[in-house]
């Protein structure tokens, strides 16, 4: 049976994070593109997500939403493209895709609006506190290899993009470990496949407005 592969997406949202994995995949995909105030709400989509946001994707008729569950998800789907470390390998690859969709989200969200913790409340956040969380994401990205060591894995283009996004609008802070680890990143093909796709399909959006 021939697979089938839906993707939906903005060209600005996260579905960049989405588009970057399914570059590394290197499986064709059929792209639907969505727009926030009309068909990402309409009630087809809603079937599918019904928080009505993007990227989501359709394999085979399984639905996956949320960032790391589809990076996550896509590198299981297809172990050709050796995107997942061995099972009894997994423990910094599950560690940090968790950490990334949790406390790192979570605070640099909270951060970025302004909200500031109470004096004492830090354990209640979860996260503790910016701090925290970026002096243990140095941690997970420090040396020259990947997060699970010598193979790049999903974990690097969800956590990756978490770091060269913020690096990118200044949400995460300029630190040697952080800024070589998006060179590397950057300079993989699928990621510039992905912003190349992504960069025309804003530009052709920028000039219909």
């Amino acid at each position: 049976m021939t697979d089938t592969l839906t993707f939906y997406t903005n060209p600005m949202s996260r579905g960049q994070i989405v588009r970057w994995m399914l570059e590394e995949v290197g499986v064709p995909y059929d792209p639907v593109l969505l727009d926030y105030a009309t068909t990402m709400k309409a009630p087809d989509y809603l079937a599918i997500n019904p928080m009505g946001k993007v990227p989501a994707i359709v394999h085979n008729g399984t639905i996956v939403t949320e960032c790391a569950a589809i990076c996550a998800y896509l590198a299981d789907a297809f172990p050709a493209a050796n995107l997942a470390p061995l099972a009894q390998a997994r423990g910094a690859y599950y560690r940090w895709l968790f950490f990334a969709a949790g406390p790192l989200e979570a605070a640099i969200t909270n951060n970025a609006m302004g909200f500031v913790l109470p004096e004492g409340r830090e354990r209640t956040a979860g996260y503790g506190s910016l701090d925290d969380v970026l002096n243990a994401l140095e941690q997970a990205v420090s040396g020259e290899a990947w997060i699970c060591g010598d193979q790049f894995t999903a974990a690097d283009v969800y956590v990756g993009s978490q770091i060269d996004w913020g690096l990118s609008f200044g949400t995460v802070p300029e630190r040697p470990a952080f800024t070589a680890y998006a060179e590397r990143l950057r300079a993989r093909p699928a990621y510039q496949r992905q912003k190349e796709i992504d960069g025309a399909l804003i530009a052709a959006m920028q000039n219909q407005g």
